[in-house]
């Protein structure tokens, strides 16, 4: 079973942080010009925050299960190559 390793690419990479960046600067800008109380422009600055926080943590989720179910199928492989072994033996005898 070969070893699958993704390649990371550098620019692919800077353009992820290049959006968050400009996303940011224009949630930033939205929220500054908006004609609302204080209190209301705090609210939307809290609101985005959670947004990005709450996407990060679900991606982190989402690929963390995707790599332990990698594991658990590396072991279920491993224990029928063990027992395609085992039968195979038995049938040589």
């Amino acid at each position: 079973m070969p070893n699958y390793k993704p390649k990371m690419s550098n620019a692919w990479n800077l353009f992820t942080y290049f959006n968050f960046g400009v996303a940011v600067l224009m949630m930033g800008i939205g929220i500054w010009s908006l004609e609302a109380s204080f209190s209301a422009k705090g609210f939307y600055a809290m609101a985005a925050l959670m947004l990005v926080y709450s996407t990060a943590s679900i991606t982190k989720a989402v690929r963390d299960t995707e790599e332990s179910d990698k594991i658990y199928n590396k072991i279920e492989d491993a224990r029928t190559e063990r027992l395609l072994s085992e039968v195979s033996a038995k049938d040589s005898i």
